[in-house]
């Protein structure tokens, strides 16, 4: 794996995920910010995993980058929406799907 290409990683990842083993694929998408700390599809999906294990103050961190990446990427809002969601923090997660909704409305947010 050390020779391996970010999209090798991130697919092996991917697949951990898909099996349940969460820890394994969080620690393979963490490798993919190591390679490129500027990859939003490791950071999206480092938040989706840590949340799926119950880390939701790390999993919104993740979202955080991963909207900072692309403000306008509707599916990222949301996926931070819902860890805010399930961490209880109602007022973030409302803000966030907030933004989803104007961009599935064709608007845009600013960076």
């Amino acid at each position: 794996m050390a020779d391996s290409t970010i999209e090798e990683v991130f697919d092996d990842a991917s697949g951990d995920l898909a099996i349940g083993e969460l820890e394994e694929a969080a620690k393979k998408y963490r490798r993919c910010l190591e390679m490129d700390a500027q990859f939003f599809d490791g950071w999206h999906a480092l938040g989706m995993a840590l949340m799926k294990l119950g880390r939701f103050d790390e999993a919104i961190e993740a979202g955080a980058k991963a909207v900072e990446l692309r403000p306008n990427d509707q599916i990222a809002w949301t996926s931070l929406s819902l860890c805010h969601h399930r961490a209880g923090h109602i007022p973030q997660a409302e803000e966030a799907a907030g933004k989803a909704r104007i961009l599935s409305w064709g608007g845009k947010i600013r960076p």
